[in-house]
């Protein structure tokens, strides 16, 4: 039930400057795109920042000059953005049928880019469990340190709360109380002084700040003005329990990269978007942001905690570890509104706990090493201290579980250092090193990606001196293996990455075994205005891969991550439409994330699963029995079409494609007004691109129809949910096509009216190439069968079925029982025209493919194909250190024998 607010931009300048110095800039810069002074004005911000400098204006516009306002230019002007306005979360809506209803509500209520996130809800207290009544004991209860709660408020006169330094509202309601319950919930975990539910720093200073309203409603100048003012109020500490997926908000995260290069330590919960893989929440998946995740009290992941890997670095990279480190969030113990205790579960519940621990920890630093605390360095001191869960892998779990004794006895033994996050590479052991000791590596295989974080605690900016150095193991076949770095030369705030890519070299295509070696970075921080000298930390990253002898080409498939698009930045559409309170793609599509399913099944089938991030012009097809594609968004280059063509007619390639829904006027039902940006959003494309796909096929004399269909169906002995799906509108003769009975979900969505289920609907292809060498080609209609997204019942039978067919020529049994595939003695050729792009989509804007403009998609000129340079081989005679699987050792100094025994006893 929110406003819709249009014209709005946040104006963001080169410092921090006064409310009239700003006014003057904006006017200086208005008359320069000649826009005059009664079409625009600054929106007055009235908080507790509005008397303190800033970086930034909210501009209000005239809707005729909304498009003039993004060719400002100004020497003071950093950037202008559009003003973003979230709301808890899309209506739900209870009837699958009630097509109208919903279609009516999405024309009011914008997406869930930023939300408080939602606690479900024995009394079990939190500061016991996590030992802080031995931190209490000796004598450390967060005194001192100021940590900040941005979330929905918090009761004026609480009687659980005696250090509130200040209760501020950045929303428009005027008031600094919670009618929610969620920020006080948050704050009591933090710092409540209930005697029956006590927070893990009772004596901390809390700053409350108000950023969202009753409704769950909030804006980015609120946080960014708040940001701002928790820099000014120095605080220490900064809990968000926020999520969604929107991790392009630019001003949003430029000013998280401020307040932690100001020594603001940022906790955030990870997301409840659990157990699903590559949903982690938004400013969670910042390098120096401490992401938290749940477990319950044995120690499992909980169910409702979201799982790595990060998705941005896709397609041709890999995601980093995230969650960093994990708590309990189910059942916790805290404050209610009125002044009891209740028990809830989340993300949001797991963050307060690492946010008091840190509290705790800050408040027993000795005053002399008061200065090394920093984001980094916590950080380390957290992670190193984690104890290890031996049943999650390290998308679950991060690098452990909080143990905040270990991390005291860290902490106040900390010198300054870098350190990486993993610490190591071993591809041999599992759980823990999902999913990469999943499969092992071999010769001509893609270069697996592993994707490494760099920790500097010497200083907020720091630097990589010279390249990083590979060190195989002569005695332990590092001879073996090859390896690259891609890798950050500066590091900024406190952080940056290191990527190595890995594979086996010409000498292993025959040999079976464990290659070692170590990576060696040397990390410098240059001297500063504090008279601190330059300091210097070399950190070896060891490396243990199992190699075997290079499979047959039978069994190895290439799944294309380069043609999948997601949300952010542009509107890709779920696969399924019956998922109408979650309507965006933001998965990353990847056999990682959510088609893990998928990969299991084909690892545990004895098939090797390798990533293609980069065009079809970059792959030898001799290598593979069957390139894999599934679900595609993004366009193909026409030099892609043409390759694929010789490789399925010419080298005997086989290809699989999995569709997914298209049809303009759904895609035009199912458009919403995005407070983000402004404007209408219309899907780019349908669950996938049908016309790219179209030309793809076209050779073949294959062709997906712009038909929208769902329904059940059996096949032998397996049910199969067809959801949102697709149809064939052309295949050609002599091929076997499958038809089912489905229901026209198109016309359904269009209409209103509930149609009777179509007999003969043909949804499945398959089809020998006739060339001397030709390979062999399937087609299905739905890809949500073998997606763990919203997944009713699996088809992964279907995909054994379809492999058994491209590489060995064998058609299932299954497939031809109970009326199943049938032959096509002449082409089929299904009523209606091919599928067109939909006028005015601006897929433009986010592919890689395609120019940069409207009208008809012309393709940009093909990028050249990747060229990895390996390092060369610095050998030398050692082996990787037995303690290796441990989360890194810090180098610490002598602790203080006093404290320990304090804490000890």
């Amino acid at each position: 039930n929110s406003e819709v607010l249009r014209n709005e931009f946040i104006i963001q300048l080169d410092g921090w400057y006064s409310k009239a110095e700003r006014y003057d800039i904006i006017c200086d810069a208005m008359k320069k795109v000649h826009i005059n002074f009664t079409s625009w004005g600054v929106l007055e911000r009235r908080n507790a920042a509005n008397v303190h400098p800033s970086d930034f204006d909210v501009l209000q516009i005239d809707s005729d000059f909304a498009i003039e306002i993004k060719d400002l230019k100004h020497h003071r002007v950093k950037s202008i953005t559009p003003q973003r306005k979230f709301i808890g979360g899309l209506k739900q809506f209870a009837g699958k049928s009630n097509w109208m209803s919903y279609l009516n509500q999405m024309k009011h209520f914008p997406h869930k880019s930023r939300m408080p996130l939602r606690a479900i809800g024995t009394q079990i207290q939190i500061a016991e469990e996590v030992q802080a009544r031995q931190m209490w004991d000796a004598g450390f209860k967060g005194k001192g340190v100021k940590v900040a709660v941005f979330d929905t408020g918090l009761p004026a006169k609480h009687p659980h709360f005696k250090n509130v330094i200040e209760r501020t509202d950045w929303t428009d309601e005027e008031t600094g109380n919670d009618g929610l319950g969620h920020g006080t919930f948050v704050a009591g975990v933090i710092g409540g002084s209930s005697q029956a539910c006590p927070g893990l720093a009772p004596e901390s200073d809390l700053y409350i700040f108000r950023v969202f309203t009753i409704n769950q409603v909030s804006y980015t100048s609120w946080f960014l003005d708040a940001f701002n003012y928790a820099i000014l109020r120095k605080v220490n500490i900064l809990n968000l329990s926020i999520g969604g997926p929107d991790f392009m908000d630019k001003p949003f995260v430029e000013k998280v990269w401020e307040l932690t290069a100001n020594h603001v330590i940022m906790v955030s919960a990870i997301g409840n978007d659990g157990p699903l893989y590559g949903k982690i929440s938004i400013y969670t998946k910042l390098i120096y942001v401490i992401g938290v995740g749940g477990i319950d009290y044995s120690n499992n992941i909980a169910r409702f905690s979201s799982r790595g890997m990060t998705t941005w670095e896709l397609p041709s990279g890999y995601g980093r570890i995230k969650p960093d480190i994990v708590t309990y969030g189910l059942n916790v113990y805290a404050s209610d509104l009125v002044g009891g205790c209740r028990a809830l579960s989340g993300t949001s519940v797991a963050s307060p706990v690492v946010a008091g621990a840190v509290a705790l920890l800050l408040s027993s630093v000795k005053s002399s090493q008061r200065d090394l605390i920093n984001p980094a360095s916590v950080k380390q001191c957290l992670l190193a201290s984690a104890d290890r869960l031996p049943t999650a892998n390290m998308f679950e779990q991060g690098i452990g579980k909080l143990n905040l004794i270990e991390a005291y006895k860290v902490l106040n033994s900390y010198q300054p250092q870098a350190s990486f996050v993993p610490s190591y590479l071993d591809f041999t052991k599992c759980p823990y090193m999902w999913p990469y000791c999943s499969q092992p590596i071999y010769y001509t295989a893609m270069p697996v990606v592993a994707n490494i974080t760099i920790l500097n605690g010497m200083g907020v900016t720091g630097m990589i001196k010279g390249r990083p150095v590979w060190h195989p193991y002569s005695s332990q076949n590092g001879k073996y293996i090859e390896v690259a770095f891609t890798y950050s030369e500066t590091l900024w705030p406190w952080s940056g990455y290191l990527a190595v890519s890995i594979t086996a070299n010409k000498a292993a295509e025959q040999w079976e075994g464990v290659a070692q070696g170590h990576v060696e970075v040397t990390v410098v921080t240059p001297s500063d205005d504090n008279n601190r000298r330059e300091q210097s930390s070399t950190l070896k990253l060891f490396i243990k891969v199992k190699v075997i002898a290079t499979p047959p080409r039978a069994k190895r498939i290439l799944w294309d991550q380069f043609h999948n698009l997601r949300y952010p930045p542009g509107y890709f559409p779920r696969d399924d439409l019956h998922m109408k309170t979650d309507p965006l793609d933001w998965n990353g599509d990847h056999i990682h994330t959510n088609f893990r399913g998928l990969y299991l099944h084909l690892r545990g089938a004895g098939y090797f699963v390798e990533v293609l991030g980069s065009p079809y012009t970059c792959f030898t097809a001799k290598h593979y029995s069957t390139l894999l594609v599934v679900d595609t968004e993004e366009e193909f280059y026409p030099d892609e079409i043409a390759k694929l063509h010789r490789d399925i007619t010419e080298d005997g390639l086989g290809l699989i494609v999995f569709a997914d829904w298209y049809n303009t006027s759904v895609m035009a039902k199912v458009k919403f007004y995005d407070e983000n940006t402004r404007r209408w959003w219309l899907p780019e494309t349908g669950g996938s691109n049908v016309p790219a796909l179209n030309n793809l096929l076209k050779p073949y004399g294959v062709a997906f129809s712009d038909m929208v269909y769902e329904g059940q169906y059996s096949i032998s002995s397996h049910e199969v949910h067809f959801a949102s799906g697709t149809s064939l509108l052309q295949f050609p003769e002599n091929s076997m096509i499958l038809r089912k009975s489905l229901k026209d979900q198109g016309r359904e969505i269009l209409s209103g009216s509930s149609p009777v289920p179509t007999e003969g609907i043909p949804i499945l292809g398959m089809y020998k190439i006739p060339t001397e060498n030709g390979g062999r080609l399937a087609v299905y209609g739905d890809s949500n069968c073998i997606d763990s997204a919203h997944q009713t019942t699996d088809c992964y039978w279907l995909m054994d079925a379809l492999l058994h067919f491209i590489t060995q020529g064998i058609i299932s049994p299954t497939l031809q029982s109970d009326g199943g595939l049938s032959m096509l003695k002449t082409k089929v050729r299904v009523t209606g025209g091919l599928p067109v792009r939909m006028e005015g989509n601006h897929l433009f804007k986010y592919s890689k493919v395609l120019e940069s403009h409207l009208g008809d998609p012309v393709s940009k000129p093909q990028p050249s194909c990747p060229v990895i340079t390996w390092e060369s081989q610095d050998f030398i005679n050692e082996s990787s250190p037995s303690y290796m699987w441990k989360p890194q050792r810090l180098n610490l100094a002598k602790p203080d024998k006093a404290l320990l025994r304090k804490i000890n006893s």
